[in-house]
């Protein structure tokens, strides 16, 4: 009893500063309720206690235990159902957020509180709408505590014994007269009612589910071999749920066998009794009330002091001292062969799974301070999502619904009522909702469900709505992915009604689960997992060995990156800070103001995990600021180094806390392919391209082009086939150049102004050749140009003289990529030298056309107006793909007797091409 001295005189003084603070304040006593007197019903956190009402503003609490909450709150309402209780209200200012043991204080109302507004006082948390207990001030019966081992374990454990308003007293099945400990996870309680020839017993124990108490008396004058002879009670829960407490008799130590019709063991007195023997008289142990609450097991039975069965059961001497045995162990569910449930070995050691005392049932006996505090509360059955199973949502009755208030409907998940839900982040779950038309499943962060909506509250609806309800002869299917952006705790409901299910788990899986890609960073020390979604990508990197700190950078090499640092603090907690880096110094790594979400950083064995969402375009685009410039294009690899230390630090840094290990080279990450691949010199292979566009679209075919205006005076087909030659060269360069640079760069996408610009030139390029071959023929000598004629040359003139503009655009549109993205020096340089080139060009240009318009006047200048010549002498020879078709057909034409030769006038200045 030492030990617990401490908590009884805490409990001692929290009530007695209660009481004193409150002692000077004045109330009257006219309400008819005065003197009432009830016990708690216990619905969660081992609460007990009895209730007392004082006076008209204040109420005694006395022997009341109760496990701690987070905001508990002494709450009234009218009536005990649910509807009622979640539209209850705060009576108190008093809170209840700590461990109680044995406390006796008095509380007193609010002022705008009065007895004639409450029928029910609860302990209410207030975060999670939880009922822990609740004491009825009316003689409104609620639910009957008597209950079979047919019957489900009630939600609560009260009964009303009649009378007066001020006589009324409600009887808690969880209250005993009489409490002994029997280990540190084993209590037995009893009341006595010697004149009416029967005890109320109470096992009590922190033990799982398929357990069971054992409780009884040993054969009397029994020195050694104490169970041998025992009358005992086994105690425990179906696996259905259902509590019960059957009478044993033990002949033998060992599990309950039969053979040859004779029972041996451990065995339940009907077993004994064969088929013949009459249920009433071999299990004289009547069930009272069970339940299992925060890892707890109770068992309330009444046994008869004295049986009419003298042949299993034992005389109980309520004055004397009498031996008794106890244990606790695991139980075997009955079987095609086994019809009950039969206890096994219980093992342990003496004193903590079984024991022995004597015991005087008159005697008081009170050495239970405080309720049994299991490590795990949480008793709901655990389902662990499975990607490859899908889940069976139905709805049933409310047997053991965890968390009171509960509706008289609640969900069921593969046949298990309202169980706990595990889910992994990544890992895709699958509902086949069979609940009915009326039961519309929905994943939300609201704790009650049932639309928040209509409450005026908030919730995140993750999954599933109004129309997610199915029957089993038409289920309905429902997948639902949670990602690392997923809270650790959410809650699966129904949108039309509150509280009909339970929490949802969300653990984190492996990083490859909760991340569409990953790869493995240089060195094979680190990888980096990261995913895309709509305008912003969720990041995740992992060292391999042991560190301080593990920071990632994009950016070819330290200098000119942008780094984010996985660390921990004074403290031990998780942080993660992002820098900008402009040189090899610590004085030059400054700290940025990024929009980092969903930020965390944890440490398993030394073994670094940091995880950010950001956007691909920060939203200072056009602030100064370097973070402003952090764009992530994911359709343009990325590159990312790392490196890793033994500290970090968000104050000044010094050399010391730079890093001891780093890659050596960085990695390019394509980030919508999810591949990656280490980094190599590029430039030569983009310096082979763009030299190779530049012969094409600088020199090869714009010189086609001016063939065509400026040397049509050669007599003959030169100038047509310059044209054809340099084109045709111009463009296999092109292709060739553009093939080389895919192969190269493994693929190209369409997202940069300079691809854009390429593929544009490209195709107009292309469409040349064929654009020639539509040509229309050139009409006879003398006649007039048709308007195909004419259309086809500007058509086909436009075409090559934008593909070139174009081409040239996508030259220094190359430049500036090149310099941006892979980081080439003198770009700049590059720039000036190619726009002196097309400048050098426009200048000959220039002077081209004034010779040829000085070649022109000088021809006018040279005769008259109209001439004597022969339009052979500046035939275009009419096609581009055959040049010397036109020759051909004039010596043909020779050949059949045209010989004489056709004179006309024709002005000078007319242009045949």
């Amino acid at each position: 009893m030492c030990d617990r001295r401490p908590v009884f005189v805490g409990s001692f003084v929290f009530g007695f500063l209660l009481f004193f603070v409150h002692a000077g304040q004045g109330c009257s006593n006219t309400s008819s309720l005065a003197g009432f007197e009830s016990e708690f019903s216990m619905l969660q956190h081992q609460l007990r206690g009895a209730f007392t009402i004082v006076d008209d503003c204040s109420f005694r609490v006395s022997r009341f235990d109760m496990l701690s909450g987070s905001d508990v709150r002494w709450w009234g309402a009218l009536y005990s159902d649910f509807e009622n209780m979640t539209n209850g209200f705060v009576i108190s200012d008093q809170k209840l957020n700590q461990t109680l043991k044995n406390a006796s204080f008095v509380v007193h109302l609010l002022e705008n509180v009065t007895w004639d507004k409450i029928g029910v006082i609860s302990v209410w948390d207030l975060p999670t709408s939880s009922d822990f207990g609740h004491a009825l001030l009316s003689n409104v019966t609620e639910l009957a505590s008597s209950q079979n081992a047919e019957s489900p374990p009630s939600g609560d454990d009260s009964v009303v014994l009649g009378g007066s308003n001020n006589s009324v007293t409600t009887k808690s099945s969880t209250m005993f007269d009489n409490c002994k400990q029997l280990s540190d996870k084993y209590r037995l309680r009893w009341s006595l009612n010697a004149e009416e020839g029967y005890v109320d017993i109470g096992l009590e124990a922190i033990a799982g589910f398929l357990s069971y108490m054992a409780f009884g008396w040993a054969k009397p004058n029994s020195t050694s071999e104490l169970m041998l002879g025992a009358d005992i009670v086994v105690a425990g829960f179906r696996e259905e749920g259902f509590p019960f407490a059957d009478d044993f008799y033990i002949t033998k130590y060992s599990e309950c066998s039969v053979k040859d019709g004779t029972a041996s063991g451990v065995c339940p007195d009907a077993v004994y009794g064969g088929s013949n023997s009459v249920g009433s008289l071999t299990n004289n142990t009547k069930l009272v009330y069970g339940h299992r609450r925060d890892g707890v097991s109770f068992v309330r039975y009444r046994r008869p002091l004295n049986s009419s069965d003298n042949k299993y059961d034992l005389p109980v001497n309520p004055t004397e001292k009498m031996t008794v045995i106890w244990a606790l162990g695991l139980i075997k569910p009955p079987d095609s062969i086994n019809p009950y449930y039969l206890p096994q070995n219980h093992g342990g050691v003496e004193s903590e799974n079984y024991g022995h005392f004597s015991l005087n049932l008159s005697e008081r006996v009170d050495e239970c301070l405080g309720p049994l505090d299991a490590e795990n509360k949480d008793v709901q059955d655990l389902i662990i999502a499975d990607a490859n199973a899908p889940l069976v949502v139905t709805a049933g009755p409310a047997v053991r619904y965890p968390n009171p208030p509960n509706p008289s409907k609640v969900l069921y998940i593969n046949k298990k009522e309202a169980p706990l839900l595990r889910v992994e982040r990544g890992v895709p779950v699958k509902f086949s909702i069979q609940a009915g038309h009326d039961v519309a499943l929905y994943i939300t962060s609201d704790f009650l469900g049932g639309n928040a909506t209509l409450r005026n509250s908030s919730e995140k609806i993750y999954v599933g709505g109004e129309e997610a309800h199915g029957v089993p002869a038409s289920p309905l299917e429902l997948v639902w992915s949670p990602n690392r952006n997923t809270p650790d705790q959410v809650y699966y409901h129904s949108v039309y009604e509150q509280k009909m299910g339970w929490k949802v788990q969300v653990v984190d899986g492996g990083l490859s689960d909760m991340y569409n890609n990953s790869v493995v960073l240089d060195d094979q020390q680190v990888k980096f997992f990261w995913t895309i979604s709509g305008d912003s990508i969720s990041i995740a990197a992992q060292g391999e060995k042991k560190s301080g700190y593990l920071a990632i950078g994009f950016g070819g090499g330290m200098v000119n990156s942008y780094a984010y640092v996985g660390w921990f603090d004074s403290n031990g907690t998780g942080r993660v800070s992002t820098y900008w880096i402009d040189g090899q110094d610590a004085s030059d790594v400054h700290p940025t103001n990024e929009n980092l979400t969903y930020v965390r950083c944890k440490s398993e064995d030394g073994i670094i995990t940091l995880e950010f969402t950001r956007p691909l375009k920060p939203s200072c685009s056009h602030s100064g600021r370097p973070e402003c410039k952090n764009l992530i294009d994911p359709t343009t690899p990325v590159k990312v180094i790392w490196a890793m230390g033994a500290k970090w630090t968000d104050e000044q840094l010094t050399e010391r806390n730079m890093h001891s290990v780093t890659s050596q080279r960085p990695v390019r990450v394509m980030l919508m392919r999810g591949s990656a691949e280490a980094e190599q010199d590029l430039l030569p292979v983009l310096g082979v391209h763009g030299f190779m566009m530049f012969l094409a679209w600088g020199i090869l075919l714009p010189g086609g082009i001016l063939a065509v205006r400026y040397l049509k005076h050669i007599k003959g087909d030169g100038w047509f086939k310059i044209h054809v030659y340099l084109q045709y060269s111009g463009l296999a360069i092109v292709l060739l150049g553009l093939l080389f640079a895919v192969a190269e760069l493994h693929g190209l996408t369409f997202s940069s102004i300079h691809v854009k610009f390429g593929f544009a030139a490209i195709f107009l390029a292309c469409s040349q050749p064929v654009n020639a071959s539509l040509r229309p023929p050139k009409p006879a000598q003398g006649q007039r140009f048709t308007s195909r004629r004419l259309l086809w040359e500007y058509f086909h003139a436009i075409i090559g003289q934008s593909a070139v503009v174009l081409g040239v655009i996508a030259l220094f549109t190359g430049m500036k990529h090149l310099g941006e993205r892979y980081g080439a020096e003198n770009v700049h340089g590059l720039n000036w030298a190619l726009g002196l080139w097309i400048f050098l060009g426009a200048v000959a240009v220039v002077y081209l056309e004034y010779r040829e318009r000085c070649r022109r006047r000088a021809r006018n200048l040279s005769g008259s107006s109209w001439v004597l010549g022969n339009l052979d002498e500046e035939d275009d020879s009419a096609d581009l793909i055959n040049a010397r078709r036109g020759f051909r057909e004039k010596e043909d034409e020779e050949r059949s007797g045209g010989g004489t030769m056709e004179i006309q006038l024709e002005p000078l200045a007319r242009d045949d091409s």
